[in-house]
């Protein structure tokens, strides 16, 4: 019997408030409370407390025969502690049925395991205890912030006694092979791998809505017989996602609970697979070969690596700097301390910084505070400023008056201004050497953009103009624009119709230059 692993990543990053340059010394509570309330009960309300109870029935109605896997990170558990617990006691009944697994990670969903052997193990250790004393499990699975996996982090994660790890089954990586199996450790042979399929995890987390996609709609019996084809011989088929998929990223006037209600049935009828716990695979399963991964891998954007949160300049300094002060917050012993510390890890930090807009534009505007990443990155510094006049007092390597301070934050100000401004040069200049080789915009181009980019610039773009360039337009563009429409214009869309055959050629010239100076100005 073939099996498939179904793992949801919970996480909820605590967001900083608005924190100005002025406010450095003098205030020290970096946390939005009123957002990050707000934004848990939403998430809470729209996918956690309605998914947990879909996966409890379903449960109830399968028993064994059905079960999921889950990771939550600390900073969502704290979260859920101090905001709704009610979502501590559905995860509870989860974890009563025996049918659910909770995987272990870093508690603050950091990206230590680059940067601090030891901070990545506290953190690891610190994770394991939450999940155990919550939900009576002691973890025996790990898995890495955003799946980020390596040689070099696996012989970490191997130190720790773990014997599976979950990572990204990365194209580039496996070439010709697939997913569909066991792997193990190229430098650690006893460490053995599950690997995302990216491609049916996405179909479920990304595409389910997505009209313009070619096998929209998605049916619960359409992905049980593209299971059913998958080769007799491949193992596992590891469905990975964030579980904010469900009801969040996908709300659910897409049918996306409903998807998930009727799975289960479907992959009973039609295939031999049944569902297993990342566990019970590691247990069951022999590795197929090894592979090697020199350069960190992750499940993020389009190019599986980790330039969603050190791809530019702003990223690299403040992840440089915050990671110099460890000795000396470890030398404080201040609980306080240590958990500010803790938080500002979080890797959602250094992914709101991040410059790759068009590509992957849903993803990294997913809740971001930040109307740009130079905004992220100012108000991250000027936190970490203060944090520094903290951190630099209680470990006693300044005068009380805070003299040498002043100068300091100054020189951190002037660089943080000198790194945003270059990274701001940088991307402008990218942006300007694509349109210079011959690149020119088309209003064609919008068809490549990510949902969100043309959410925005149809915004800008009078209805009655949009629906008269569309009029002859390719029918992967007009699939591409419709669907990203709000309601209204999208009903408006419709009325019009009719009169929009009446439009002239050279009206249609003339709107259609006009989008597409817009759209320069847009990618610009």
């Amino acid at each position: 019997m073939r099996s498939i692993c179904f793992y949801f990543q919970v996480h909820q990053p605590y967001r900083l408030r608005t924190y100005r340059f002025f406010d450095i010394g003098d205030k020290h509570n970096y946390l939005d409370d009123h957002s990050n309330n707000m934004i848990l009960r939403r998430v809470a309300e729209k996918c956690y407390l309605p998914m947990n109870q879909v996966l409890l029935d379903l449960i109830q109605k399968y028993g064994a025969s059905f079960k999921v896997s889950f990771s939550i990170s600390g900073t969502a558990l704290d979260q859920f502690e101090a905001y709704n617990p009610e979502i501590i006691e559905s995860f509870k009944k989860l974890a009563d049925t025996g049918n659910v697994e909770f995987l272990t990670e870093t508690y603050a969903h950091s990206l230590a395991s680059l940067k601090s052997k030891a901070e990545f193990t506290r953190q690891v250790q610190m994770h394991s205890e939450k999940i155990e004393n919550l939900f009576g499990q002691k973890p025996v699975t790990f898995r890495n912030t955003e799946l980020i996996y390596s040689d070099e982090i696996g012989s970490m994660v191997s130190e720790m006694g773990y014997k599976l790890m979950l990572t990204e089954g990365a194209k580039h990586i496996l070439g010709w092979r697939s997913p569909n199996y066991l792997y193990n450790s190229g430098t650690n042979p006893e460490l053995k791998l599950l690997l995302k399929n990216f491609r049916l995890s996405d179909d479920i987390a990304f595409r389910f809505s997505q009209q313009s996609w070619k096998d929209w709609p998605l049916t619960s019996e359409k992905f049980g017989t593209w299971l059913s084809n998958i080769a007799p011989d491949e193992q596992v088929v590891n469905l990975f996602m964030d579980y904010e998929t469900f009801g969040e990223h996908q709300w659910a006037e897409t049918g996306i609970f409903d998807f998930m209600r009727s799975l289960p049935e479907h992959v009973f009828s039609l295939t031999n697979f049944s569902f297993a716990t990342p566990k019970e695979l590691g247990d069951s399963l022999q590795p197929v070969s090894p592979i090697d991964v020199p350069t960190p891998i992750s499940w993020a954007d389009e190019e599986r690596d980790l330039t969603a949160w050190l791809g530019n300049d702003m990223q690299d300094e403040a992840f440089d700097k915050l990671y110099e002060l460890e000795e000396k917050v470890n030398a404080c012993n201040n609980e306080q301390i240590s958990k500010d510390w803790q938080y500002l890890q979080t890797s959602d930090h250094f992914y709101y910084m991040c410059t790759k807009w068009f590509s992957d534009g849903d993803v990294h505007s997913y809740f971001n505070p930040y109307g740009t990443p130079y905004d992220a990155f100012i108000n991250y510094m000027n936190v970490l400023s203060d944090f520094i006049i903290r951190v630099e007092n209680c470990s006693k390597s300044v005068k009380d008056d805070f003299t040498g301070f002043k100068d300091a934050v100054s020189n951190i100000a002037d660089k943080v201004e000198n790194v945003a401004r270059k990274t701001a040069k940088a991307t402008s200049k990218k942006a300007k050497t694509t349109f210079e080789k011959g690149k020119k915009v088309k209003f064609e181009d919008i068809k490549d953009m990510s949902d969100s980019a043309v959410k925005k610039l149809v915004k800008e773009i009078k209805i009655e103009e949009l629906s008269a360039t569309l009029r002859d337009a390719e029918k992967e563009l007009v699939d591409k624009v419709i669907p990203n429409l709000s309601k209204s214009a999208k009903k408006k869309y419709y009325e019009i119709e009719k009169e929009v055959k009446k439009v002239k050629k050279s009206d249609i010239k003339r709107f259609k230059k006009d989008i597409e100076d817009r759209l320069k100005d847009f990618w610009r």
